[in-house]
């Protein structure tokens, strides 16, 4: 850059054929090619910093987990604002502030650089009740030793499916987050840990974490180990769990990834000690005007039955926990406006397929209201890239008899800066 500059902007001053021109242009150069050194050195003052870049429809890179933007960016944060209304059974419409969230970074040096995420849910918190929640899901130090190995240690997000590490609103079609990434993966996922991640070239990233496992306790029938979370908060740690994802972007607008974890979570139980398993891997694609992505996720718990009649001793109610819980989904976008216009408009459509009770241990039957299908449908239209105005209509559907479909009208806004 700093040979490109000086051969185009001499280029522009021979044109002109102006001695006087030339001078100022060789001191702007000057200029230039000492800031660019500042850069190299880490010097450079915080406003001087590049942006973050910018989310579109089509956009593959990560809005906040890289390195680079963890840096620039000493402030950021983003917001979700709903409104949802259940079509079927004619209840009142709600609206919700659901997010208000904010993110701060630091650069120590250019090496060691701190990030973090403080979130409040449903615009307050009151004690035990359920009437909102302030979690701290991220706050960690990276040392960037080299581009394939640095370090990474504090509260830190699993790095397992495509939203729970980047569930910014403009990231994502849909006024909620897809089910399989609410349910099958239990977003949002974080946890106290360390590890290592970096760049292993030819379009190659990974991390690798070790983590506080889940609490087999708080596993049911409906959201199978969302209620498993510890998040940070005095996390039991008989044996570390273990997590990482693999990241392919060698090719322009493609985008592949795998993830998994892997622990022990009977910590708190006395007669049984399930291991519990996911993996999950998935895809983005954008050609032309369209945008395409998908997920698959498998969970799989040990000694199942074991568990649910632990628990049954505990309590006196069976949680009926699955021994293989699973969910893929597949979401289609057409970016229909000119593209001369400043604005963009994404127009969606998602399926989604996600099962609590999978398989079921010996001498347990599955419940089949939570067997379930979604259809989302919808508009995305970002009046800037950071701003988004969500609508779509959902259709839940369930394989119990007993339930009917329930079809829900969202309105929402999501922004970050």
């Amino acid at each position: 850059m700093s040979l490109f500059l000086p051969m185009w902007l001499l280029a522009a001053a021979f044109a002109d054929d102006s001695q006087q021109r030339i001078e100022q242009l060789e001191k702007r150069i000057a200029l230039l090619e000492e800031r660019l050194r500042q850069l190299e050195a880490g010097k450079a003052p915080a406003a001087a910093l590049a942006p973050r870049p910018a989310v579109t429809p089509a956009a593959i890179a990560t809005p906040v987990e890289s390195a680079a933007a963890e840096s620039r960016s000493p402030v950021s944060g983003y917001m979700d604002f709903h409104f949802n209304k259940d079509r079927v059974e004619q209840s009142p419409g709600v609206l919700d502030f659901h997010r208000f969230v904010l993110l701060f970074g630091h650069s120590f040096t250019n090496r060691i650089k701190f990030w973090s995420e403080l979130e409040i849910e449903h615009a307050f918190v009151e004690g035990r009740e359920e009437k909102g929640e302030l979690e701290l899901e991220q706050a960690y130090l990276d040392f960037l030793v080299k581009p394939w190995l640095n370090f990474r240690g504090g509260m830190l997000l699993t790095p397992v499916g495509l939203i729970n590490e980047r569930h910014e609103p403009p990231a994502f079609n849909g006024v909620e987050r897809p089910f399989v990434d609410t349910v099958i993966v239990p977003s949002t996922w974080f946890e106290s840990g360390a590890g290592v991640h970096g760049d292993l070239g030819r379009g190659l990233a990974y991390k690798l974490y070790a983590m506080a496992p889940l609490d087999a306790t708080g596993f049911d029938a409906g959201e199978g180990l969302r209620g498993g979370r510890q998040k940070g908060f005095q996390s039991i740690t008989e044996r570390p769990a273990v997590t990482g994802r693999l990241e392919y972007r060698g090719v322009p607008r493609l985008s592949l990834g795998a993830s998994f974890w892997r622990g022990r979570t009977g910590f708190d139980l006395l007669s049984v000690n399930p291991r519990v398993r996911v993996f999950e891997f998935d895809g983005r694609y954008s050609f032309s005007r369209f945008d395409f992505r998908g997920q698959f996720a498998h969970t799989g718990v040990s000694q199942a039955g074991e568990l649910n009649r632990a628990l049954q001793r505990r309590t006196g109610v069976n949680p009926n926990v699955a021994r293989a819980m699973r969910g893929f989904y597949w979401e289609s976008a057409a970016r229909v406006l000119p593209r001369r216009w400043p604005h963009e408009l994404a127009l969606f459509w998602r399926y989604e397929n996600f099962d609590t009770q999978h398989r079921m241990p010996d001498g347990f039957l599955p419940l089949k209201q939570f067997d379930r299908t979604a259809h989302v449908f919808g508009a995305t239209y970002y009046p800037e890239p950071d701003v988004a105005l969500k609508f779509d209509y959902t259709i839940l559907r369930t394989r119990s008899q007993l339930f009917g479909s329930l079809h829900t009208v969202n309105l929402g806004m999501g922004w970050w800066f």
